[in-house]
């Protein structure tokens, strides 16, 4: 029997919206240890501290507490100095679907030539190549100061606001330091 002109079905198609769903979810799951910018940059916790130890424990504590909000704020300057490098630009997407794929939305382990790849390796390949990669766009001296001025700008705030206000969700309690579990 022939079947010429039908349009074969296939699962195909659902199984790249599978995919997409749970690449979805885990970027939803991901950014959702993001916490909001109005309480990260509520002007009133901002001060000096007392003492350099008081520094320290503010910056220890806030970093853990906004991690995920200092790395965005980091890619956002780095973004903003490549924008006049637009082959570096360009990489850096790359790089960045890379890392998407081949790193935050694997439910199953790389293989590659039916052998097994460890996440460490994987994380330190794509960790190295996007160093490289950017750094052989002749954008070097752009990359190195933007990432500068993002450890800079989240070691300033970081020192500088205050923890008092901070709660841990799961615990329902004020954040202690770098070892809570937020």
């Amino acid at each position: 029997m022939t079947t010429y002109g039908t349009i074969p079905t296939s699962s195909l198609p659902s199984a790249n919206i599978e995919y997409l769903s749970r690449a979805k979810h885990r970027i939803k799951q991901g950014l959702g240890a993001r916490r909001p910018w109005k309480l990260m940059f509520n002007i009133h916790s901002i001060n000096f501290p007392r003492a350099l130890s008081e520094a320290v424990s503010r910056f220890r504590t806030n970093i853990c507490y906004f991690r995920m909000n200092y790395a965005i704020l980091v890619l956002i300057i780095l973004f903003l100095s490549l924008l006049w490098h637009p082959i570096s630009l360009i990489v850096l997407v790359i790089m960045m679907a890379l890392w998407l794929f081949l790193y935050f939305l694997r439910d199953e382990p790389l293989v590659v030539f039916n052998r097994e790849i460890d996440d460490r390796v994987v994380l330190v390949v794509l960790g190295v190549s996007t160093f490289v990669f950017l750094l052989l766009t002749d954008a070097t001296g752009n990359i190195l100061v933007s990432v500068l001025i993002g450890a800079v700008v989240v070691s300033v705030h970081a020192s500088l606001r205050k923890i008092d206000d901070l709660y841990d969700e799961e615990n329902t309690g004020l954040v202690s330091g770098p070892s809570s579990s937020s």
